[in-house]
């Protein structure tokens, strides 16, 4: 069932009805062809996968029942594929955070849970630190051989899941239509701090969803010294910071929507809320810059 009432709002109604993906004994090749789907969906977060792209020599194993979906999910996670979409250009940290999101359907609950992992990868290498997550207990009951992965902490089960999980999920997952490789936050982690800290993690609804969006602070915490307009003579020297979501500049080709920071004067507050209304952004907050 729904964790929330108000899942629609956090893009969780993508689940709430969904089965979990399972490859029966008495399976057909339709069925093999649903799980190969999900399989590439959840393994690869969601990204677009050309025809090219296929592991055909992997598809055709489990197709024949040489290997069972463990095997075949384990096949994709180590496969070049894999590597070059989620190892190769991201931070080391930020690769865990997907591998857990991939493999094991969460968020990483601890930092010790991240060190651990990191620790493996630097004295056993990446393929080992794959096989830890899908040989685990945990891959083991939740998923066992023959059901795809799947994000466990956006439904109730009640086995062994943690709360936190659940608002650690939301830093990760984006929406059911947002792939893994198409962020704002691109390579970074997005766990660190609040593991670092041992701090609850806020839930940030994903953007694009029926009533769903929310500002993300540049890393640096810095703010843009780009304003739509400048202090005319006579006018009051308080600055104001304007914080906005989903902008999108009238420019071809058309580019993902962003997240800014204005810094502007009283004078110009009213007529900078105007044109950022008509480049469909939306204000998180406005608050003093001096």
């Amino acid at each position: 069932m729904a964790i929330t009432t108000a899942a629609s709002r956090l893009g969780t109604s993508a689940f709430d009805a969904a089965k979990p993906v399972e490859l029966r004994s008495n399976w057909t090749p339709e069925d093999v062809k649903i799980v190969i789907q999900a399989a590439y969906r959840q393994v690869l977060g969601n990204d677009y996968l050309m025809q090219s792209e296929r592991l055909i020599s992997l598809e055709s194993l489990l197709t024949s029942g040489q290997i069972s979906v463990r095997d075949f999910v384990r096949g994709i996670a180590k496969s070049d594929l894999y590597k070059t979409k989620f190892l190769y250009p991201h931070f080391q940290t930020r690769v865990i955070e997907l591998n857990f999101k991939h493999l094991l359907g969460r968020a990483p609950y601890d930092e010790s849970e991240v060190i651990e992992h990191l620790d493996r990868y630097q004295n056993q290498g990446f393929e080992a630190d794959i096989d830890s997550y899908i040989d685990s207990g945990e891959y083991d009951a939740n998923f066992g051989d023959a059901i795809v992965p799947y994000y466990r902490d956006l439904v109730t089960t009640g086995v062994g899941q943690r709360t936190v999980g659940f608002t650690r999920m939301f830093r990760l997952y984006r929406g059911y239509a947002n792939s893994d490789r198409s962020q704002l936050a691109g390579s970074s982690s997005r766990l660190a701090s609040d593991l670092a800290k041992n701090s609850a993690t806020a839930i940030i609804a994903p953007s694009g969803g029926t009533a769903g969006w929310a500002y993300q602070p540049s890393m640096q915490g810095t703010a843009p010294s780009r304003t739509f307009g400048r202090s005319s003579p006579g006018s009051t020297p308080r600055l104001y910071r304007i914080e906005v979501t989903g902008i999108s500049l009238p420019r071809y080709p058309k580019v993902r929507r962003s997240n800014k920071e204005f810094i502007v004067p009283y004078e110009q507050l009213s007529n900078t809320l105007q044109q950022i209304n008509k480049l469909g952004g939306k204000v998180a907050s406005i608050t003093f810059a001096q």
